[in-house]
């Protein structure tokens, strides 16, 4: 004669799912403000990572517009620690590169310019005075916002473009008005539009160069030459500019790339972005603890519970189920929300400062998995205690 043998109760997912449930809609203001240390977390996270990832994309958006093929030539030190010179012959020689496509220079010149010839001559507002040639605006991709640009006319009167940050300085919005430069009155002609490759050129009034040498006193030495040549041949242009700029003295060239330095302020930004995303991370760890302590305020609060579930079957694994459940349960509402509320945030953030908003999707799920981590770690503990009351002492609990 064979014995009947009793098993244990078992618990479909389902069914842990609407126990843990039933545990968080129980206490709901509890639940909502443990989850809120959860969600903080989290979406600081998200947000974080979105604002940086839609600062990156915008960053390439414009580096893709501008272009990476521009060098820019600049005079370098002398071993004597002086200023060095570009020789006159530069910019002819730049052209004479087999991959330039187009070169353009500016020179610096010993004067200032000024609304009327009553304001005295130290009174300079940063502007810069420069002879250019006529290509810089072709080299540099640039525009004019209003008026227009030197040519072959212009370029011998005393004509003067403003770069956007000259003219803000000055006070000019129109083409028309004079402004005083080198004892004389220029005539301005154009206002340029925004220089993100040259932001010296913003903050220039442009002369052209046989005027600035008739009128200005300008020697002929260029102090910064543009170029631009294929892409895939940037690097060996590169090479061979100054030699090419300064054949006798190389080493008193120096040659940079201004896509370069657009590329080093992103390189700055996710150096801020890692600290903030650090900070976030504490505030996850702080709602993960939050959660913690909330789970076993829970299990001292519903002693009577497990001990009537234990009397009527449930195993110790059953009553650690339940509990952790609950804890997941919790830090999922959390990561969900927090998911969204950063998602949101990012967005919005993008949106109002015009760039492609991008919130990477390995972030909204690395987030959820960090935050589901975090009450399973924050549950462990509750849970075991939970599942190790006695049923007799749990009963006769108060």
């Amino acid at each position: 004669m064979t014995r009947d043998r009793l098993s244990p109760s078992r618990l479909s997912p389902s069914d842990v799912f609407r126990v843990g449930a039933a545990g968080l809609r129980a206490r709901p203001a509890r639940v909502v403000l443990s989850a809120l240390g959860i969600a903080i977390g989290i979406a600081a996270m998200i947000a974080v990572i979105g604002i940086s990832s839609s600062s990156g994309a915008e960053l390439m958006r414009r580096l893709d517009r501008l272009g990476t093929n521009l060098l820019t030539v600049s005079p370098g030190q002398t071993m004597f620690g002086t200023k060095a010179e570009l020789p006159t012959t530069a910019l002819r020689m730049v052209k004479r590169i087999g991959s330039v496509r187009t070169a353009s220079a500016t020179g610096s010149l010993d004067t200032g310019v000024r609304r009327t010839d009553r304001i005295p001559d130290t009174v300079t507002g940063g502007i810069a005075v420069q002879a250019a040639t006529t290509e810089l605006l072709t080299t540099l991709e640039g525009g004019v916002s209003k008026g227009t640009w030197l040519n072959a006319a212009t370029e011998q009167q005393p004509a003067v473009v403003l770069g956007s940050e000259a003219a803000s300085r000055l006070g000019i919005t129109r083409t028309g008005v004079r402004v005083w430069m080198g004892d004389r009155w220029f005539t301005v002609i154009g206002l340029l539009g925004p220089m993100p490759l040259a932001p010296e050129i913003e903050r220039s009034a442009l002369v052209g160069v046989p005027v600035a040498e008739r009128l200005l006193g300008f020697n002929g030495h260029p102090t910064t030459i543009y170029e631009r040549s294929a892409d895939e041949a940037v690097e060996a242009v590169r090479a061979v500019l100054p030699r090419t700029v300064n054949p006798e003295n190389p080493a008193e060239v120096e040659v940079s790339r201004p896509s370069d330095a657009l590329a080093a302020k992103a390189a700055a930004a996710g150096a801020f972005t890692n600290l903030l995303l650090g900070l976030g991370a504490v505030a996850l760890l702080v709602g993960g603890v939050g959660v913690a302590n909330t789970m076993v305020i829970s299990v001292l609060e519903r002693r009577r519970e497990i001990g009537l579930r234990r009397s009527l079957g449930a195993t110790r694994g059953q009553i650690r189920v339940q509990f952790l459940s609950e804890s997941l349960l919790l830090s999922a509402l959390g990561g969900v929300a927090g998911s969204a509320v950063g998602a949101l945030a990012a967005s919005g953030y993008a949106l109002e400062r015009d760039w492609p908003p991008v919130v990477p999707p390995w972030a909204i799920g690395g987030a959820i998995a960090a935050a589901l981590v975090i009450g399973t770690v924050a549950g462990i503990y509750p849970a075991m205690r939970a599942a190790r009351l006695s049923p007799t002492v749990a009963l006769a609990t108060t």
